[in-house]
């Protein structure tokens, strides 16, 4: 019997560079998560890519989804949805796959609250004036959408306290080889191969 996959939840505030240390990891040669693309409501920024950036929406399509019970979680944030497909997560973690969530922090409360095994990694900025810099030059926000991303970050940060591990985003390699050392631990830990070895030592005897 395949061993169910882990679910690896990285989370953390708005402009923290959680998609760019999401690429980081992805890009290396060894990688074998699967990602888990979220789907939206917010319009696509340049250079954007339906089912690869995400899965764009109309505000219909996605409050459709939510009755049927469809998404894993969902959350409204700066007037638009963001939620994870419930179906493709699942099917993937039976067949042994890590399954890695890039999501908001509103988001990856709610996948605690239904998959409580997941790692849930807090990505955080250096400072809270590293991470307005961040949000500014990015170019993509009107000023009074920064100072909103800003408010919620400060109310995100204190949210830490209900993921398992924390990483700073001092720089994205760093980042991204922090990650891939919990997950490698994650996969070490007895209970994950407890079942294994009892049948090896069954067999010894």
């Amino acid at each position: 019997m395949t061993e169910r996959g882990l679910l690896i939840v990285l989370s953390g505030p708005s402009g923290v560079g959680k998609g760019t240390v999401r690429k980081e990891l992805f890009d290396t040669k060894d990688n074998e998560f699967e990602y888990s693309i979220s789907m939206t409501t917010r319009d696509k920024r340049k250079g954007e890519m339906e089912g690869k950036d995400y899965f764009f929406r109309t505000r219909e399509e996605f409050e459709n989804l939510i009755e049927k019970d469809g998404l894993l979680e969902y959350a409204e944030y700066v007037g638009n949805y963001y939620g994870t497909p419930l179906q493709y997560v699942n099917e993937t973690l039976d067949k042994g796959k890590d399954v890695f969530l890039e999501i908001e922090v509103q988001g990856a409360l709610k996948v605690r609250e239904k998959m409580p095994e997941g790692i849930f990694i807090f990505l955080a900025p250096p400072n809270l004036d590293e991470l307005k810099s961040r949000i500014v030059n990015r170019g993509t926000d009107e000023k009074e959408i920064i100072e909103k991303r800003m408010k919620k970050a400060k109310e995100e940060m204190k949210l830490i306290r209900f993921y398992d591990y924390v990483v700073e985003n001092d720089t994205v390699e760093n980042a991204a080889e922090k990650i891939r050392h919990i997950i490698e631990s994650e996969h070490l830990k007895v209970s994950r191969n407890i079942k294994t070895y009892a049948k090896f030592i069954e067999e010894m005897e």
